[in-house]
């Protein structure tokens, strides 16, 4: 593996996709469920890229292929311009050490038959030759660093509320040393008032240890907070990109809209008008011919229902750069 070039993105997804074969019943042919469906995206060093959807759109399939839990079906991951999908002992090394992921449940994710130095100490046993007084030491270090005592490492998970198994769980995630750490919904299973301390504490790890993070959510008030930019999937396809200053002054296609209008906003001066979908999220097995979104969109004609938009490049009215897959933006009024 050659030196990382500090001018390319950290990682780079260029059109991954995943497919699942399914069963459609006795002498039938298989179907293919189309959870990916050609994603790219550039994740810069020590910054957040938010992906949003509704359940089902893709976002957790996207985890699991991006920490290798899943194999792609097509598609290119980079790593400083490096392929992270060669099938050799180097590369996958390389995956581990450089991507980690925290799961969305902290109560699934421990094993509760362990103790907690016993579940932190098991990524170094497995990925390195420290010995065991090492591992401790590198244990509590993390430990320290994400808000837990040294007497928690004698405990079990189920001694402890559910922030505090978060922090575990985060803290598993950077045993490693990562550069590149996947959040999948790791605040959601978490009361109000704990989500913040444990986002505030991610973007001070952020800032002490340079990490980058993809942050899978679906609530867009934890994303205003934590992101620098965001990715708005549907149906396996990304069908907004930009800053997250640009999203959330001026969204531009009619389902980031309609997200955007359902979020809370304190501000009165920053309500939206509230916009209503019809209908339910397309299966992917059977997704609708056109674009996927058309079925649920207030601005749809035919040619919507006729061919799949591609993602292009338009400018906000404040000057700002989007990336959507929307027909309605090619028409001049």
């Amino acid at each position: 593996m050659t030196a990382p070039n500090q001018t390319m993105p950290i990682l780079k997804a260029d059109q991954l996709a995943k497919y699942y074969a399914v069963s459609r019943g006795f002498l039938k042919e298989k179907g293919e469920v189309k959870a990916l469906n050609g994603i790219s995206f550039e994740l810069e060093k020590g910054k957040t890229l938010a992906v949003v959807g509704e359940s089902g759109c893709g976002k957790s399939t996207l985890a699991k292929v991006l920490t290798m839990i899943e194999s792609p079906t097509s598609g290119e991951l980079l790593y400083h311009g490096e392929s992270l999908l060669k099938n050799d002992p180097k590369t996958a090394a390389l995956r581990r050490q450089k991507i980690q992921i925290i799961f969305q449940n902290p109560y699934g994710s421990l094993n509760p038959r362990k103790k907690v130095g016993s579940i932190l100490e098991e990524p170094l046993l497995i990925n390195t030759s420290l010995n065991s007084i090492e591992r401790k030491e590198r244990v509590l270090e993390i430990m320290s660093k994400v808000g837990l005592r040294p007497e928690f490492y004698d405990r079990y998970p189920h001694m402890f509320s559910g922030g505090q198994r978060q922090r575990i769980a985060i803290a598993r995630g950077l045993m490693l040393n990562p550069e590149i750490v996947i959040a999948d919904e790791p605040v959601s299973a978490l009361d109000v008032s704990v989500q913040a301390q444990v986002l505030n504490l991610m973007m001070d790890l952020q800032d002490d240890l340079g990490l980058s993070y993809l942050f899978i959510s679906h609530d867009l008030s934890v994303v205003e907070h934590i992101a620098n930019d965001v990715m708005v999937m549907y149906l396996g396809k990304a069908v907004e990109k930009a800053s997250k200053e640009a999203i959330f002054s001026e969204p531009m296609h009619p389902y980031t809209q309609a997200l955007l209008s359902a979020t809370p906003r304190l501000n009165p001066e920053n309500k939206r008008e509230k916009i209503t979908l019809t209908g339910e999220l397309p299966s992917p097995l059977n997704p609708p011919k056109g674009c996927a979104f058309h079925a649920r969109c207030q601005h749809a004609f035919d040619k919507c229902r006729e061919s799949q938009p591609e993602i292009k490049t338009y400018l906000d009215a404040k000057g700002l750069l989007h990336e959507v897959a929307c027909f309605k933006l090619d028409i001049v009024d």
